[in-house]
């Protein structure tokens, strides 16, 4: 199992109604490709950006074969929308985990 992480740090004046859309239309677009287990979504506690806000939405996928077809037929769209909506109000990096042990059901 593999965890796909999105860190995005984003300008406070638009971080409620970012953070509505990832809740309302974005995080459900995104798992209604089926390409993911699961999701979490939080923020970072402690950071020194005073205009900003970070978060990270944490995708749980089956296999690398999965998260390929996400990355080849689902993101390039959905991050197209997300740019669009909020283009120089927010930076984003991506990173992925391999899960070695857990305890979540």
């Amino acid at each position: 199992m593999l965890i796909y992480n999105v860190t995005v740090t984003i300008d406070l004046d638009v971080q409620e109604d970012w953070l509505k859309w990832m809740k309302e239309t974005h995080i459900p677009d995104v798992m209604i490709t089926g390409m993911f287990i699961s999701y979490r979504l939080c923020r970072l506690m402690s950071h020194e950006h005073t205009d900003s806000e970070i978060y990270t939405i944490q995708y749980t996928v089956k296999d690398m074969a999965h998260l390929m077809r996400y990355q080849n037929e689902f993101a390039p769209e959905l991050q197209r929308q997300h740019k669009e909506r909020y283009d120089g109000k927010y930076q984003a990096f991506r990173s992925l985990m391999e899960v070695l042990d857990h305890n979540e059901r």
